[in-house]
């Protein structure tokens, strides 16, 4: 057997191309937070990554799991058996993701769960092939909650998506309510693409909570602003707080309607220079008609390109090698600011909490945002001792 430094680089790419497989909702409820904006923006790291300076060749594929694990981990074993794609990207839907965790663990293909949002992924379902971007369940539930106490909302009540992100959220932010001396006055659950969320609100609103927490994302998050901005929620002085929530979405809801809501994110468009830079190269790819890229959408942009970057260093596209390689950087990251990949598989990184900004603050396209606060990476997320992953000794 040749070793590694006697064999050109192309031998040691499979096929001689890194095919990366940017899986989500296409056509469902997550088609503005992800759909082919995703594909657009790993098309751009593909695009940046130029080759590595090895002249290496990147192809980017995309499908739609239609938000069905049975769909999404067949095409991921059609990937991996037959269509030689070396890493998958995006994956929004935990039940999805959690599917494919285990289907690619110690193969030669590399998991990039970009929105892929259960803490389970670096917790104890944890695996030697995923790296876990942007948001989890636990960062989301306790960042989340964590700012919202100290604004002084202690009483809760959550409307919750019937599935493991809906439940990974609300648990979390519970225990850290009950810890932090808060209550929690009830919750409803509802099937992921409720259109009609009239009932949950009027019984939140009943509840008299301070604060009522949207554990859910996508249109049903959209659905649930709009329709207690029509109930009058907001006004009766009960708060309203979306723990999954984007950028499209508040565009799709309105700031007559978002208005006051608290939110936490990982990526802001507008947050500096550089992010404004790839928001402004986002809006103008083809589809996407000056529409500025969501936080999954930009880690998918920063997973792919790190993804590239180490299979560069490496020269070669088995996870068994890459995934050690990406654990490696520690730095600063064009849209995520200061930036480390731990052990677990964890990529840390600081998060904000932001307020929809009125109507009347708003003063250009898309300023939808007033920062309130950071909390900085090595607060944002779990510790690393407390999540239960068995690769950590």
């Amino acid at each position: 057997m040749l070793s590694l430094a006697a064999v050109p680089v192309q031998a040691e790419i499979s096929d001689g191309i890194v095919r990366v497989g940017v899986l989500n909702d296409i056509s469902g409820v997550f088609q503005d937070t992800n759909g082919m904006g995703s594909v657009e923006a790993a098309r751009m790291a593909a695009e940046d990554f130029n080759g590595g300076g090895k002249g290496i060749k990147v192809e980017i594929i995309y499908a739609d799991h239609q938000n069905k694990p049975d769909v999404g981990t067949a095409i991921v074993r059609k990937w991996l058996d037959v269509d030689k794609v070396d890493a998958v990207v995006d994956v929004p839907n935990s039940s999805v993701g959690l599917g494919i965790n285990e289907i690619l663990r110690n193969s030669r293909m590399t998991f990039l769960a970009s929105s892929t949002a259960t803490a389970e992924l670096t917790g104890k379902s944890c695996s030697p092939n995923t790296i876990q971007w942007v948001n989890d369940t636990w960062a989301t539930g306790n960042t989340t909650a964590a700012a919202t106490m100290k604004r002084g909302g202690n009483d809760w009540y959550f409307i919750t998506v019937n599935y493991a992100l809906g439940h990974g959220i609300e648990a979390e932010a519970t225990n850290y309510i009950m810890k932090n001396g808060g209550k929690v006055l009830g919750s409803t659950r509802h099937p992921l693409g409720t259109s009609d969320l009239a009932s949950l609100l009027v019984q939140a609103q009943q509840s008299k909570a301070k604060v009522i927490g949207l554990a859910n994302a996508g249109a049903d998050t959209i659905n649930a602003v709009k329709q207690a901005s029509e109930f009058g929620i907001k006004e009766s002085g009960q708060s309203l707080v979306a723990f999954l929530i984007f950028i499209n979405d508040v565009h799709a809801m309105g700031l007559q309607a978002g208005q006051g809501v608290l939110l936490t994110e990982a990526f802001y468009w507008d947050m500096d220079d550089e992010t404004r830079a790839f928001a402004k190269r986002f809006a103008a790819r083809p589809g996407m008609n000056g529409k500025m890229p969501s936080g999954n959408q930009a880690g998918v942009y920063a997973s792919t390109l790190a993804y590239l970057n180490a299979v560069a260093a490496t020269a070669t596209d088995d996870a068994r090698q890459v995934v050690p390689q990406m654990k490696k950087f520690k730095g600063k990251d064009k849209l995520f600011g200061d930036l480390a990949i731990r052990e677990d598989g964890r990529v840390i990184h600081p998060i904000h909490l932001f307020e929809i900004k009125k109507p009347s603050e708003s003063k250009y396209p898309y300023d939808y945002y007033k920062l309130i606060s950071t909390v900085p990476m090595d607060q944002a997320f779990r510790p690393l001792a407390d999540g239960g992953c068995p690769m950590i000794k």
